[in-house]
């Protein structure tokens, strides 16, 4: 029996089995540390950044790093899953503060642009995939594109709900628009003399949604 600092005497198995909680709850900590270091390498470095160059930021070595991440890829896709959480999330808040389909849209094409915009060099090391040798079995920037086209889909159903036309078409639509606002997104980020953000929204919005009007609404309500 092992007696801790209450005075409670504890079997060694116990004791052990606490051991490596604690010890697993400090590597999960220690790994997100990494992963917020590396948010900012890659913010101030470029998406062009190094391993050599994420451990210097997290002030630790490229050894320590690898014994937290397998390899280069664990890492990006640890990177990936970061962001791919916080689109998700303000993406949530977007759309549940919005008051109708159309606010949905908004909110959707809003929250996407923003983010690109608050640290497009991030955007640019998840889009880009520069930590990855082979091909992903599955692409965590499809994944994320999927969950908004699957949210667009929703905020179109609803639109055609209303209007009294079917929804068959919704999803495609849906994934459509996605791969149109990421597209844009890309191109927008990239250009030197790129409008406001607040122009972009209101242009791909009238885009998409005027669009939709056009093809989804019944011909008795045109």
């Amino acid at each position: 029996m092992e007696v801790i600092e209450d005075g409670t005497a504890v079997a060694p198995a116990a004791t052990e089995d606490g051991r490596r909680t604690r010890w697993a709850e400090h590597r999960r900590r220690r790994r997100e540390e990494l992963v917020t270091a590396a948010l900012r390498a890659i913010t101030a470095k470029g998406a062009g950044v190094g391993m050599d160059e994420v451990a210097a930021v997290a002030g630790t070595s490229k050894t320590v790093l690898y014994r937290h991440f397998a390899d280069k890829e664990d890492l990006y896709l640890a990177v990936a899953e970061r962001v791919n959480a916080r689109i998700l999330r303000e993406l949530a808040q977007a759309v549940d503060s919005a008051s109708d389909p159309r606010d949905g849209l908004v909110a959707i094409i809003g929250a996407y642009v923003r983010l690109v915009e608050a640290d497009p060099e991030v955007y640019r090391f998840v889009v880009s995939h520069p930590f990855l040798e082979r091909p992903l079995t599955t692409d965590p920037v499809q994944r994320i594109s999927g969950t908004i086209a699957a949210e667009t889909a929703r905020t179109i159903t609803a639109h055609l709900r209303v209007g009294g036309a079917r929804g068959a078409s919704a999803d495609v639509l849906a994934h459509g628009i996605i791969a149109m606002i990421r597209t844009a997104a890309d191109r927008w980020i990239s250009s030197p003399d790129r409008v406001s953000a607040d122009t972009l929204v209101s242009d791909l919005t009238q885009l998409a949604w005027g669009g939709l009007q056009a093809v989804l609404t019944p011909e008795e309500v045109q």
